[in-house]
């Protein structure tokens, strides 16, 4: 069999490993997809511009931005102004601190695309992040933010109808709220009271069930508090690797949620991976330095 109709059945199957939320299983088969087009004599760019993505995406969700990072460079260097690949790598860019490549990314997007909603969230939080690091003339330290030819844009906008434009912006899956709606009042408040009737569970100690109420709350509106909480829920259930990604998801609506660096970091070190979560209560500090519990935890990182 030739190694085109293997590596896309192989993309395929990742997506709906992915889909299913088994991030671990979809990288590795993206990986499998990729080492069959590396070795094919006429290498296929784009094919493996999107696998390189789809496994950015895959670490993203667990945590692992710097691998994210680096499989989105792949990517745009295969196929330069990815919107994709570029959303994924701002994300991870920003949940690792370096907000002037994620301000970046997040502007290149919108030049591509200058509806792309979670672009234009994302150049919000990084201009407030950046004023209060490097004050009044932030934009001054800046990298060059790179010009996109009308080629790429075209490239992004011609081929497709405005019915797959609109599917872009909102199912970006796997990265940053991309192309959120707002939601409505009702959905809002809907999602206020189920949030609520989760906490109540969590004050009980039914986790399980605080989860689902969690689940259907952030599925009509996605807040980073929600997802702390959930992730609280997950880490007493010990399901850490879950934990981690929604402490992530939590840190790219707010880039200085204290609940979701010291989560994320608990988890990170029941896990083992002690230089992440070392990484995770470095940042916690930065924000918030008298924070006991998390003077606490480097202590104890800093015996392992």
């Amino acid at each position: 069999m030739a190694p085109e109709p293997q590596a896309a059945a192989l993309r395929s199957a990742g997506n709906e490993q992915f889909r299913s939320g088994q991030y671990g299983q979809a990288a590795a088969l993206y990986s499998r997809a990729l080492a069959l087009l590396e070795a094919a004599e006429e290498k296929d760019a784009e094919e493996m511009s999107v696998l390189h993505s789809n496994r950015a995406a895959c670490y993203l969700k667990d945590g692992n931005c710097s691998l994210c990072v680096k499989d989105c460079t792949v990517a745009l260097d295969l196929v330069p102004f990815g919107i994709k690949p570029l959303l994924r790598r701002a994300a991870a860019y920003e949940a690792l601190e370096r907000y002037q490549l994620a301000y970046v990314d997040y502007k290149t997007v919108l030049q591509i695309d200058c509806t792309v909603q979670a672009a234009h969230d994302g150049v919000n939080r990084m201009t407030k992040a950046l004023l209060e690091k490097d004050g009044p003339e932030w934009r001054q330290k800046l990298p060059r933010i790179p010009s996109v030819p009308v080629s790429a844009q075209r490239r992004w906008d011609f081929p497709r109808a405005e019915s797959q434009k609109a599917a872009l912006r909102t199912k970006l899956n796997e990265t940053a709220p991309v192309g959120k709606e707002v939601p409505t009042a009702a959905a809002t408040e809907r999602a206020k009271t189920l949030k609520e009737e989760g906490n109540e569970l969590v004050r009980k100690g039914n986790h399980k069930k605080a989860i689902e109420k969690y689940r259907e709350s952030l599925r009509l509106n996605q807040e980073s508090s929600t997802y702390t909480n959930r992730a609280l829920c997950y880490l007493s259930l010990k399901q850490y690797k879950e934990t981690i990604q929604d402490c992530t998801e939590a840190l790219k609506l707010d880039a200085r949620n204290i609940k979701a660096f010291y989560r994320r970091a608990q988890a990170f070190k029941e896990l083992k991976d002690y230089k992440s979560s070392i990484a995770d209560v470095s940042s916690l500090l930065k924000i918030e330095p008298k924070n006991t519990a998390a003077q606490k935890l480097l202590k104890e990182l800093n015996r392992v």
